[in-house]
């Protein structure tokens, strides 16, 4: 069988994914209704034993200072560290929901991200990086956008009142700049940082383009946001503070690796064509 069950606190269940993986997880608070649900935090892992420590204890502080019901649903993308057991060793709130899945093997921060998002409860969906590079007070910003009519709210490193508290080297700064206006140039899209791992959606929204994603590796943003222009979604972009965080899971160090970068760019349309053609 291709899908394995979950187990949690409440029992068992069966979680459908799209690829023979082996899934494990746990939900640390029992109290949790979804249909309460406001905010769905989603925070791809790949052995991040370390790093996820203070992610989760920032997030968990924030979330129980608010009024709204929230939940916080780590995915471990085949970790290999004590990534799970880390989150599962953690004590929830009231009113908050803490949920680690595990799949074997690593597929990728997109595939990770995806199953996630299709999961979140919340009205309001979004991931973050596990590395806690942008402080969750900022999600505030981006619920202010969906409140005014926003369908999705992405941080923007590059647009005026951003923060960058500590900067990446010369070079990944060079190259995501000139990653960003092939990218840009190719999907037609203009957005000037599309790579900031801090953004949030309305559920529909998040259940619709999520489901349509192809891409599994890092390069799934643009592709979101590309489905997003064609399905007519609204994007606004909102300032924030910003620190990198050594210790990166996702490098690219070297030529093979920089040109993975743009072959996945350019598979993007041509999936989706392959898919068009296909339903027709």
């Amino acid at each position: 069988d291709y899908f394995l069950s979950i187990t949690q606190r409440l029992g068992k269940k069966t979680i459908y994914g799209w690829a023979p993986v082996i899934i494990t997880g746990v939900e640390t608070n029992d109290n949790v209704f979804s249909q309460d649900m406001k905010l769905s935090i989603i925070i791809p892992a790949f052995n991040e034993e370390d790093r996820i420590v203070r992610t989760l204890e920032n997030t968990l502080l924030y979330l129980d200072k608010q009024k709204y019901t929230g939940e916080i649903v780590v995915i471990s993308d085949g970790s290999t560290d004590r990534t799970k057991e880390v989150v599962e060793n953690f004590n929830s709130k009231e009113r908050i929901s803490l949920k680690c899945y595990e799949y074997h093997p690593n597929r990728g921060k997109g595939y990770a991200v995806r199953f996630g998002m299709l999961r979140g409860e919340g009205d309001f969906v979004m991931f973050m990086d596990a590395d806690y590079s942008v402080p969750i007070e900022e999600v505030e910003k981006g619920i202010t956008l969906l409140n005014a009519g926003y369908d999705i709210a992405i941080a923007s490193r590059a647009v005026s009142e951003s923060v960058i508290k500590h900067h990446q080297n010369f070079f990944r700064e060079f190259s995501a700049k000139l990653y960003t206006f092939i990218q840009n140039l190719y999907l037609g899209i203009h957005y000037k940082d599309t790579q900031c791992g801090f953004k949030i959606y309305r559920k529909h929204a998040a259940r619709e383009l999520f489901s349509k994603q192809k891409i599994e590796s890092v390069i799934f943003d643009p592709e979101i946001l590309w489905l997003a222009k064609h399905s007519g979604f609204s994007v606004g972009e909102f300032p924030v503070e910003w620190s990198h965080v050594e210790g990166s899971r996702i490098q690219y160090d070297n030529i093979k690796k920089s040109l993975f970068i743009f072959q996945e760019l350019f598979r993007i349309k041509k999936l989706h064509m392959k898919q068009r053609l296909m339903d027709a």
